[in-house]
């Protein structure tokens, strides 16, 4: 036994009765001598209790602990770091074995789940490594402190950072180009190589345009100048190319540098969330023998969601705002910002944002961000109401835009600005978009016999049949149906591509044309494919089309991939009649069942679609967000409750009209909805 384990078995420390006091686990903790912890450099000797969900109690001897944070260091319910004699699996399987490990105290958020909903986010949204989140209560030397979430410290190892770690010592033929995990840090927490009493390692720099940099691996015990220099040097290299002329080309410019996908999946989570200072402090990582950066992990979001009371362009509400115009962390020495800004002005970059925040949005992110915040509340509810008789929860702590009496207001705040927040950012993502260039002359752009009306959605009818292209009751396959004036399945909007093809898409689904024929098919290839719908890809050939127009001034819709023309099967004017990918050859011009009208229908409106409308409210569904709700001026008059069918006419659902209904969970296929209002029944179909 050491001379540390006897001081710290001594009687000096009360005896205490280790058990939980709610559902979560429990942490006691007793410092050497009941010191207190206030320093976020020098640590304490201590010992801890852990108490599990199963009531079974692990003890840990000599462990160290201090406070740790910026700004939060400073509150009366401190952040502490923890950092144990040996490597401990402290969350056991699945998470870090590892010395160090964080108590978070979440005292600046009221719901205290803002950093532990950002995690789940960024899991969610594909990002490789995402900070645990196991919520305890805790007791000081005695003393209860609330409720704290333990998360891994943000480093490089398994079940963290995984990335590969250089040797140490670094000998001649050490790989130092990687793996490195940096941060773009406005708080400018590293030495540069120099401090009040002389030089020291330096452990960060500052980039070719000023971005903080430090560096967490190798860290301050490890670090050579050999490193230092070398990610420096990748770091201003990729600077370069980002300030440059020619920054928007694929080759020349940034992009061989970044890591596309977990650079906007970083980024979108930043949106989604409003955090402010997503951008001045953010880390990014290097893997060896890779010249890419790669974003993440989400760190720090206690005061995301709309709970900073500093003025963001008026206005202390980021409801409506992009954290890339207005979040901290721009200028000399502050941040990342100015990376992402520069971006923006990159068309690939737009798209690609826009392109993946519409996957994010159709997956369902915004009812699983409910899902998590009602099972967080849940787990919460005990520990949260014991953490505020200790500390109080009507009172400001750090930059709380607002106070509330209960902590369900305060969850509910949460809540409403996710509602709010996600359409906006639908449409601002949007009007971001680069308008498509105006094809031009040339042997690859083939110059359109059809220029489509972006403000109206059309229908499609075929020549022969006088039927109406459709979609199939499971909604992934194209049929013809007789023409229904109130059935949107039967609208498409359609847009002409900058290379002469154009792109159609289903109002209803969303989903776009998309040829199935085998590789290598012919113009005269006898396929038969049913055409299907498909997420929407506009860069892919099998959703690329030509109208062709004929004599009589019916089109052709001739497929890019096949050269195939779409062909009413057998010309058959029955219901569900499937649409195929067929010969395309000389009878284009004279047969109907290949021949199609397009007509404007209704004009176009987005994102939601409106699928009934009285004098006096709506009925409206969005495929964004898949949500099924009534609007009125006057909600009060929306007393009346709906109901849900599938096709089989199976009662699937009732819900108030005052109310929203979540189709997410829903199979795909075709619903209706009935409702009765002023001694009327009506009813709508829509396609999940």
């Amino acid at each position: 036994m050491t001379l540390l384990s006897v001081l710290l078995s001594a009687d000096i420390f009360s005896q205490e009765t280790h058990v939980r006091l709610t559902n979560l686990p429990h942490v006691y903790l007793q410092t050497f001598n009941g010191y207190g912890i206030t320093s976020t450099t020098n640590y304490v000797y201590a010992r801890m209790w852990y108490v599990d969900e199963t009531d079974q109690v692990q003890y840990f001897d000599s462990l160290q602990i201090r406070v740790r944070g910026n700004s939060t260091a400073s509150l009366a319910k401190k952040p502490y770091k923890l950092k144990f004699n040996s490597k401990v699996k402290l969350l056991g399987k699945g998470y870090a074995n590892t010395k160090k490990w964080t108590m978070l105290a979440n005292h600046a958020d009221k719901t205290l789940l803002r950093n532990a909903l950002t995690s789940l986010m960024g899991e969610r949204a594909g990002l490789k490594f995402n900070p645990a989140a196991k919520f305890v209560d805790v007791t000081l030397n005695g003393s209860y402190i609330g409720n704290y979430q333990i998360s891994d410290q943000v480093d490089v190892r398994p079940h963290r950072v995984n990335i590969a770690e250089q040797d140490y010592p670094l000998s001649s033929s050490s790989n130092t180009t990687g793996g490195y995990l940096m941060e773009a840090d406005g708080f400018r927490d590293f030495s540069t190589g120099w401090n009040g009493s002389g030089p020291t390692q330096a452990t960060g720099f500052y980039s070719s345009q000023g971005v903080p940099v430090r560096v967490h691996y190798p860290d301050e015990e490890e670090i050579n100048d050999t490193q230092l220099n070398y990610i420096q040097n990748q770091v201003n290299a990729f600077e370069s190319r980002l300030f440059s002329s020619n920054f928007k080309d694929e080759v020349n410019g940034y992009r061989p540098y970044v890591d596309s996908l977990s650079l906007v999946r970083w980024y979108l989570c930043t949106e989604i969330s409003a955090n402010v200072d997503g951008f001045f402090s953010a880390y990014f990582y290097k893997e060896r023998d890779d010249q890419h950066f790669f974003f993440g992990p989400l760190w720090d979001y206690d005061i995301a969601y709309n709970n900073d009371n500093r003025a963001r362009e008026g206005t202390n509400n980021t409801t409506r705002q992009l954290m890339v115009r207005t979040g901290y962390g721009s200028g000399w020495g502050n941040g990342n910002r100015m990376w992402v800004e520069r971006m923006w002005e990159d068309p690939w970059f737009a798209r690609l944002v826009n392109r993946e925040y519409s996957k994010l949005v159709k997956d369902g992110m915004e009812y699983y961000l409910y899902h998590k915040i009602d099972s967080l509340t849940t787990l919460l509810s005990s520990s949260q109401s014991l953490n505020y008789q200790r500390w109080g929860i009507n009172q400001r702590t750090l930059r709380e835009v607002v106070l509330y009496s209960t902590y369900d207001e305060y969850v509910t705040d949460v809540r409403n600005f996710i509602r709010s927040h996600i359409p906006y950012l639908t449409t601002t993502f949007a009007s971001m978009l680069p308008d498509e260039p105006t094809p031009e002359p040339g042997p690859d752009i083939k110059q359109p016999d059809f220029v489509a009306d972006l403000d109206y959605y059309y229908t499609i009818q075929n020549l022969s049949a006088s039927t109406f292209v459709d979609v199939n009751a499971d909604g992934d396959l194209l049929c013809a149906n007789a023409r229904d004036a109130a059935s949107q399945t039967q609208q498409w909007r359609i847009k002409n591509l900058s290379n002469g093809y154009i792109y159609i898409r289903n109002r209803i689904t969303g989903k776009a044309l998309c040829d199935m024929s085998a590789d290598g098919a012919t113009a005269t290839t006898l396929t038969g494919a049913q055409i299907a719908l498909a997420r929407p890809d506009s860069s892919d050939s099998r959703q690329q089309w030509d109208l062709v127009r004929q004599a009589n001034g019916a089109y052709n819709l001739i497929s890019r991939f096949s050269q195939h023309a779409a062909n009413l099967s057998g010309g058959n004017t029955a219901n569900g009649t499937p649409i195929l990918s067929y010969t395309s050859d000389e009878r284009n011009s004279v047969s109907g069942n290949r021949m199609w009208l397009v007509e404007k229908a209704d004009r176009a409106i987005i994102p939601t679609d409106i699928v009934s409308v009285s004098t006096d409210y709506a009925l409206a569904y969005s495929q964004l967000t898949h949500r099924l709700h009534f609007a009125a001026e006057d909600m009060s008059m929306l007393t009346f409750k709906a109901t849900v069918f599938n096709q089989s006419g199976h009662r699937i659902a009732t819900f108030n009209a005052g109310a929203d209904f979540d189709t997410s969970a829903l199979p795909a296929g075709i619903y209706i909805v009935t409702w009765q209002h002023d001694g009327r029944i009506r009813s709508v179909k829509f396609v999940r």
